[in-house]
């Protein structure tokens, strides 16, 4: 890699920082205002200016790529699938991961069939278990049976494996010690398997890493919480699924270190932490491996350690996924997550990486309905400097309000940035997220019209498909995405705009040509002239967000049997705006009328499209 051993964080800032440079605020008032993915708005700001700013806040590189990306499918496989459910306690036995088979090339031509272009694994969920061979815990498919090739009779590999168990309390690293002791299932590694597989589909590649982790949940802690449970169920009470959890698995304990919410001292740890026989040791001695210096407690410095694992072994890594989760916090403990050290951290293994909540990474639409709003900005306000906490925690109103980026919003007090950040709209095909043998799919047709309240609002779908304990996408799923997959590509195959006189620019499916009103003016009509009368019922509008997004108001009208109506009203559009019209109309002259907008619009993107329904 480039980067330079022993490089510390503060200077990985610094030197790639994504907010605008900073300026003295006397000038900064007055100055120029320079294109950035985070601005700073200053005291002295007024309305017009914060405007002005939220029109240059631009996405970066990564950022322009994710959101060319219209549809992620998201995979949650682990040991909840082996528990059937959905939060599991972490102190499951590694012996319960036992599937017969795991078929990463069938995940991938079932999520591709439904036009997915990137895709996404639970390397850890919320219960700790890891997807890899982590040197960093032994609650990881390496002590799992599934790591053993079957059939397996080698007295040494059972040797070294009870060795492993013998000495897991006291060595994080025991299992990990003996990952190569001989009989290794080929297909072991779950993240590399899906990873590989990913990128022979052609797909782009993310990974949800959790940050909160109940194999890392102190012995005491996790024994007196057996105990409120039990006396819950004792006295006939209902248990949440956490709770449940617990019950459940009672008898066992955390799988981990206890690391999590101990309360321990921040020391100053080097990054990666290297365990006894490290096969990278070489490598940072050398120089060829980037090398941190952080001051962190127990578990952070755990994280850290994993994220480094998962970028420099499994990278490029295109999205990472961390949720600010922290579920036991209303039980008595909880772990002050570094944000900041993990954002800049990350930043500095994988600059295009898009964060999960990071700075001007992507942000959770706010529902897991698969919905975005009917206005959905990318360029939003905040409450503090995004490099400093989960976003989730800055956006005024909150991750869920209603509105998150109007001129109301800009105008509050408490704005002192502006991000980035577009939405990323979750959502499970079942009901569940983790796969349940009672659940079925969701329609293609509900498939549809989630992709046209997600992508159609200038959201990405991020679309889960749960594999089962036998390793492979059901039957049922694998059918009703590749239906979906198919009504989507027959709509959109012929752009009936295509020809349209004089305007290539919108109709040639890219980011570097666009109509732009004349003379840099707010407001504007693109006179849209058919070569031939078009029947349609889908309008698809997009702007250049390489440049901002700055409608706030656009109308479509058309001349229908001689006098023009309008069609369609939309607030924002941003990179995509999908609009589905009650019933098809026939129509050569339309007209794209901007009736509001931050600053000149630029329209990348308009289309015609008429519906072919889902199978």
């Amino acid at each position: 890699m480039s980067i330079p051993a022993s490089l510390a964080l503060a200077a990985v800032l610094a030197a790639g920082g994504t907010a605008a440079p900073a300026a003295p605020e006397t000038t900064a008032c007055h100055g120029p205002i320079r294109p950035a993915a985070i601005q700073t708005v200053l005291s002295c700001d007024g309305m017009d200016r914060i405007l002005a700013k939220a029109a240059a806040t631009v996405p970066r590189s990564g950022q322009i790529a994710w959101q060319q990306r219209p549809v992620t499918a998201f995979t949650h496989f682990g040991m909840n699938t082996f528990t059937d459910r959905e939060w599991g306690s972490g102190a499951e036995k590694e012996s319960t991961f036992a599937p017969s088979a795991v078929d990463t090339d069938q995940w991938m031509r079932s999520m591709k069939a439904a036009g997915v272009t990137q895709v996404m694994l639970t390397a850890k969920h919320h219960d700790g278990f890891v997807l890899y061979p982590t040197r960093y815990t032994n609650h990881s498919v390496v002590a799992s049976p599934w790591w053993v090739a079957p059939g397996c009779a080698d007295d040494a590999v059972a040797k070294a494996r009870a060795e492993a168990q013998n000495e897991r309390a006291k060595d994080p690293s025991a299992y990990w010690q003996v990952r190569a002791a001989g009989c290794a299932n080929p297909r072991g590694d779950i993240l590399r398997d899906y990873v590989d597989s990913a990128r022979k589909a052609g797909l782009k590649v993310g990974v949800y890493l959790s940050p909160a982790d109940g194999a890392e949940l102190p012995a005491q802690f996790f024994a007196d919480q057996v105990k409120r449970v039990e006396a819950k169920v004792a006295a006939g009470q209902p248990l949440s699924i956490e709770e449940q959890a617990t019950y459940d698995d009672r008898a066992n304990t955390p799988a981990g270190q206890g690391r999590y919410g101990t309360g321990s001292a921040a020391k100053v740890r080097t990054i990666p932490s290297l365990v006894p026989d490290d096969d990278r040791a070489a490598a940072l001695a050398a120089g060829k491996l980037p090398e941190f210096t952080v001051a962190e407690d127990d578990y952070n410095t755990y994280y850290l350690n994993q994220i480094y694992e998962l970028f420099t072994e499994y990278g490029p890594i295109d999205e990472l996924w961390l949720d600010g989760a922290n579920p036991w916090r209303g039980n008595g403990i909880s772990e002050t997550y570094d944000f900041p050290t993990w954002f800049r951290m990350i930043h500095a293994l994988s600059p295009d990486t898009v964060t999960f909540a990071g700075p001007a990474g992507v942000r959770w639409v706010g529902n897991e309905k698969g919905q975005a709003r009917e206005t959905e900005w990318s360029a939003l306000p905040t409450t503090a400097d995004p490099n400093t906490a989960h976003n989730e925690e800055l956006f005024v109103g909150g991750a869920e309000g209603a509105d998150l980026g109007s001129r109301q919003v800009l105008a509050d007090p408490s704005v002192r940035y502006l991000e980035w950040a577009p939405a990323e709209a979750d959502v499970s095909i079942r009901p569940g997220w983790f796969y349940h043998p009672d659940e079925q799919p969701k329609t293609p047709a509900q498939l549809v019209d989630l992709y046209r309240a997600s992508v159609g609002r200038n959201a990405s779908l991020l679309l889960n498909v749960p594999p089962g304990p036998d390793g492979r996408v059901a039957p049922a799923d694998a059918a009703a995405l590749a239906s979906f997959g198919q009504a989507v590509a027959k709509t959109q195959a012929q752009n009936l705009a295509a020809g349209a006189r004089g305007l290539n620019a919108v109709t040639d499916s890219s980011l570097a040509t666009s109509w732009s009103p004349p003379h840099d003016a707010l407001t504007g009509t693109m006179q849209v002239v058919l070569p031939k009368a078009a029947t349609f019922d889908q309008i698809r509008l997009g702007e250049d967000i390489t440049r901002g997004q700055h409608v706030e108001g656009a109308t479509v009208q058309a001349e229908v049997d001689g006098s023009w109506r309008t069609i369609a009203t939309v607030t924002t559009i941003g990179a995509n705006r999908l609009v589905t019209l009650p019933s098809p109309i026939t129509a050569r002259q339309l007209r794209v009328v901007v009736t509001q907008s931050r600053a000149t619009p630029y329209l990348a993107t308009f289309a015609l499209y008429r519906t072919v329904p889902a199978a």
